[in-house]
């Protein structure tokens, strides 16, 4: 036998088993993963609406102690709460927000229910940071506030841990901020403030950006293709083994 039939002689059936079976396996990951990603599609679109619904309801009473366990249900609910901000235990955190750099203006406010809150009141920007420049806008007394019921946020921003001992703030984490100002009893979640303008200008509230990635569709059709080019490379090879085998077996 020549070195050209040699080299176009069939692959053994024991390869092509293994081919088959590894290709197979595969399609069926890539396949699930498709159907995974479908499913993600379905419960993002749930989540969104479940979101704009909750954004524009009427505000509710922001949950007290008894609320806590199943707080991560509550996001971006709206809530009113009542009671006074302790304005000497504020912290900034550092933001980026389409005024441009800054920081955002966590004030404790404890509630006539006798738990703390953490209210992002808004941004501020670096000629704001001192309490001293925004003097006009330190209510004492009872005050109102309503916004948006938001998560905490531990550890720091990308690559920038929170240094609670430097009081240097890349995320609004609400455990730690609490402790660094030692805060008791304090809900496990922040509220950001709404837009209701604050005497002097600032700080500026209503700047919660409401976005969810949704790029499910996309990675669904990616997988769902990857699936479908997989299965058709399997199919041109157990072909093209076939002629080979149906060649040697002619020239045989």
């Amino acid at each position: 036998m020549t070195s050209a039939a040699a080299a176009r002689a069939p692959r053994s059936r024991a390869t092509l088993v293994l081919v088959a079976l590894v290709a197979l396996a595969g399609i069926v990951g890539f396949a699930r993963l498709g159907v995974w990603q479908v499913e993600r599609l379905f419960w993002k679109k749930a989540l969104i609406e479940r979101v704009e619904a909750r954004i524009h309801a009427p505000p509710i009473a922001a949950p007290g102690p008894a609320g806590w366990a199943n707080i991560a249900e509550a996001e971006y609910t709206r809530v009113s709460l009542t009671g006074h901000f302790l304005h000497e235990r504020e912290a900034l955190v550092q933001a980026v927000t389409e005024r441009g750099a800054g920081s955002w203006l966590l004030t404790p406010l404890v509630t006539d229910s006798g738990f703390t809150v953490l209210v992002n009141r808004g941004f501020v920007p670096p000629e704001r940071r001192e309490r001293a420049s925004r003097a006009q806008a330190l209510p004492e007394g009872t005050v109102t506030v309503t916004g948006l019921l938001r998560l905490s946020e531990p550890g720091g921003g990308f690559l920038r841990a929170n240094a609670p001992a430097e009081d240097r703030w890349h995320s609004r984490d609400v455990a730690a901020i609490a402790a660094a100002r030692s805060l008791l009893p304090v809900a496990p979640y922040f509220v950001d403030a709404d837009a209701t303008p604050n005497p002097g200008g600032f700080p500026v509230g209503g700047l919660t950006v409401v976005r969810f990635s949704d790029n499910h569709l996309v990675y669904a059709v990616t997988w769902f293709a990857l699936a479908a080019m997989l299965a058709g490379a399997l199919a041109f090879v157990l072909r093209h083994e076939a002629r080979l085998r149906r060649a040697r077996e002619q020239a045989d």
